[in-house]
């Protein structure tokens, strides 16, 4: 019985080793894809489009590589940490996305799970935000425009995902910040345009004040 007992408990320790190993792996590898998504995501604000996509292909890399040594180890894989680095990934593809104003890659092309998914694109949406500012105080309004439209069609896709927590990850939440971003980026947006509008406004009245001196001096002099 005692020998039996000391296979059981080796065998056990074998299999544990493993896990641990693949953890291990797993963890580096996820800090890997948060890193290199995070760098992409400043490389989209700075517009250095080659870098950003360089930087995040290497994050898709990353998460592959993940998926790979854990498909046999799923108490691993549905871990944080890997759940919230494919978010991370995911949040940096769609960050890319909204700033150039293209399609946005789906779930499946993006070889991330559903939750991690949802949560990147409220996640993107706190970046687009800055985004949108950055394009304000470079005075091109009607880009900022398009990219808050953009933000609100997010949203409201975003609602429509009324889960558990535990299904979606805290989406609920993340949809909540989403909404705050929205409203005080509309409002700073509506600041910005009211502003332009006054004082295209002025400029307006002093040249049509300047048209009629001018005329009235001319008058006189007749």
């Amino acid at each position: 019985m005692a020998k039996q007992l000391d296979t059981i408990v080796e065998n056990l320790r074998a299999i544990l080793d493993q896990t641990n190993q693949v953890r291990e792996d797993a963890l580096k590898l996820s800090r890997e894809t948060i890193r290199l998504s995070a760098n992409s995501i400043r490389a989209s604000h700075r517009e250095d489009f080659e870098e950003a996509c360089d930087l995040k292909a290497k994050a898709r890399t990353k998460v592959d590589e993940a998926k790979q040594i854990l498909k046999e180890k799923l108490e691993i894989y549905y871990t944080g940490y890997v759940q919230d680095a494919q978010k991370e990934y995911a949040e940096s593809e769609l960050t890319y996305a909204i700033i150039r104003e293209m399609l946005f890659p789906e779930c499946a092309e993006l070889g991330v799970e559903p939750a991690a998914y949802l949560n990147g694109l409220a996640e993107a949406i706190g970046e687009s935000r800055r985004h949108v500012l950055d394009v304000m105080r470079h005075g091109d309004l009607e880009r900022a425009e398009r990219i808050l439209k953009i933000m609100d069609d997010v949203y409201y896709a975003l609602i429509t995902f009324d889960y558990p927590d535990a299904v979606t990850q805290g989406l609920r939440r993340q949809t909540d910040m989403v909404r705050g971003v929205l409203e005080r980026t509309r409002a700073d947006l509506t600041i910005l345009l009211q502003q332009k509008k006054l004082e295209i406004a002025i400029e307006t009245a002093i040249d049509r004040i300047g048209d009629g001196s001018g005329s009235g001096k001319a008058q006189e002099g007749n």
